[in-house]
């Protein structure tokens, strides 16, 4: 194993973009390199760590700042951590990237049609019937990044397409040693 230096990859972007199928593919590849990896992952993290937070502004800044925290530790660890998160609101991701500091914005970038076809747990129909409030890019706001540094277009891209472009960026970026 090669020493490397942490950061934490921020993976942003509706619920069904594809932010967790590349974060979890991601996380592999780098693992088969012998590099240290965590993953932090919405559905997981409320789960655990935020599983007394709503879905609130509040609440959902408040799951930002905890997951930051861990991230942080981690990364000023050594340890590359692919977070997967919808983080909707830019000012909190801007924390995110000021308290980490070694931070790299992913955008996963979708249309909410194509994301609302892959649901295969039947959110988005029932956010548009109105039965889930606070549902992201539906009732709620997204504020897509504007100066990600990567930008994954998973309507059009395969899945490894879109890992390629992150691994580039993390080797032409020093992240990585080869």
């Amino acid at each position: 194993m090669c020493n490397h230096r942490g950061i934490t990859l921020w993976f942003t972007g509706l619920s069904g973009a594809g932010k967790t199928t590349i974060a979890v593919s991601l996380a592999e590849k780098l693992r088969e390199r012998g590099f240290k990896v965590e993953r932090l992952d919405g559905d997981v993290v409320r789960k655990s760590l935020t599983r007394d937070l709503g879905f609130s502004k509040e609440d959902r800044d408040k799951n930002i700042e905890r997951v930051t925290f861990v991230a942080k530790l981690l990364t000023r660890n050594d340890v590359i951590v692919p977070c997967a998160f919808i983080s909707p609101y830019r000012a909190e991701r801007a924390r995110a990237r000021e308290e980490i500091g070694e931070f790299i914005e992913v955008y996963v970038e979708c249309p909410v049609e194509v994301c609302a076809e892959r649901d295969a747990k039947g959110l988005y129909a029932k956010a548009f019937a109105g039965e889930i409030p606070h549902f992201t890019g539906v009732s709620d706001p997204y504020e897509p990044p504007e100066n990600a540094e990567v930008v994954c277009h998973t309507a059009k891209e395969t899945v490894e397409e879109s890992v390629a472009k992150v691994l580039a960026y993390l080797e032409q970026n020093g992240y990585l040693c080869t």
